[in-house]
């Protein structure tokens, strides 16, 4: 029975004391959920209501909120369950579910942040042109590689390892990543190949275009009047911010599936956390705060609702 079990589950070894903290981490998670889904949800729906928000980088902005959602409705559930259970296991299938969408995902904001890097440079450095450039074919077929690139490369992983064999069934995460790979009895050279295509591809290559805008944008900026510096300040300083926030995710996450044994669990699991906390509630909170007219908007709802509780009172 048990040799049956561990052949269709795999085991979630990433959790630290659960049975001692698991209510505190329940609690926490839920806190998080909740904020996630309402930051986000209220920035989607702002761009979707307000027209002077109808264009190219809040467009970008509101779908990097709605991945948030998808994101981690697909994560967050499934660590509620485990946080409550005596085992935390997921099916193979289950887990191989989770990859997909953590790295479609994943992958699909670094794209979506290389969008908007390429939106703020049009927009600063060619401003006459950008209404003919940033049209909506342009935003469309963007959002499309966005979305559809990062999908097709992550399920073609899948697929390759749709028929290997575990040798290995507990893997030091909370969630399925890139770890999973090391359960497997023979190590793929074309997946590991292949891997490398896709880390050049949606994460090298985007991190150097996008370095090459900002640095084009603040030449630029650096020669102009102040009007272009306040312009290039207030709409890049949020968006550098991310980007950092999201390599830095990355980087951790490339250096964990290769070098697993040289983390502490108790940094590895503060790490994954930060995963799936940092981008999905931090980047909403930033853009609301820092755009200035989305942060113009929440006031003004803010104050409707205030207005409102009071007339109730």
């Amino acid at each position: 029975m048990d040799a049956e079990f561990n052949g269709t589950y795999i085991t979630l070894g990433g959790y630290i004391a659960v049975d001692k903290y698991r209510y505190l981490y329940f609690v926490i998670l839920m806190t998080l959920y909740i904020l996630i889904l309402c930051t986000n949800c209220t920035i989607i729906c702002l761009i979707w209501i307000h027209r002077n928000l109808h264009e190219p980088m809040y467009i970008f902005i509101a779908a990097l909120s709605l991945n948030s959602v998808l994101f981690s409705t697909a994560i967050y559930p499934k660590l509620f369950i485990d946080v409550l259970s005596q085992k935390q296991t997921i099916s193979h299938s289950a887990c191989m579910f989770q990859y997909f969408i953590f790295y479609s995902l994943g992958t699909s904001d670094i794209l979506l942040l290389s969008a908007m890097a390429y939106d703020r440079y049009v927009s600063i450095c060619k401003p006459l042109q950008y209404p003919t450039i940033m049209g909506n074919i342009t935003v469309t077929v963007l959002l499309t590689v966005a979305w559809f690139l990062p999908a097709l490369e992550v399920a073609v992983a899948i697929v390759i390892n749709s028929k290997q064999k575990l040798c290995d069934f507990t893997t030091n995460g909370i969630f399925c990543n890139n770890k999973i790979f090391r359960l497997y009895c023979v190590k793929s050279t074309f997946l590991k190949v292949y891997g490398l295509f896709i880390l050049l591809n949606i994460i090298v290559v985007p991190a150097i275009f996008v370095l090459f805008t900002y640095i084009k944008i603040f030449i630029i900026a650096y020669h102009s009047c102040v009007e272009v510096r306040k312009k290039a300040t207030e709409t890049c300083l949020p968006h550098l911010m991310v980007l950092m926030c999201c390599f830095f995710l990355c980087i951790f996450d490339v250096i964990s599936a290769r070098l697993e044994s040289d983390f502490p669990n108790g940094a590895n699991l503060i790490m994954s956390l930060q995963i799936v906390v940092y981008g999905p509630l931090f980047n909403p909170i930033i853009y609301g705060v820092k755009m200035k007219e989305i942060s113009k908007h929440i006031k003004r709802l803010l104050c409707q609702l205030v207005t409102t509780r009071n007339f109730y009172k």
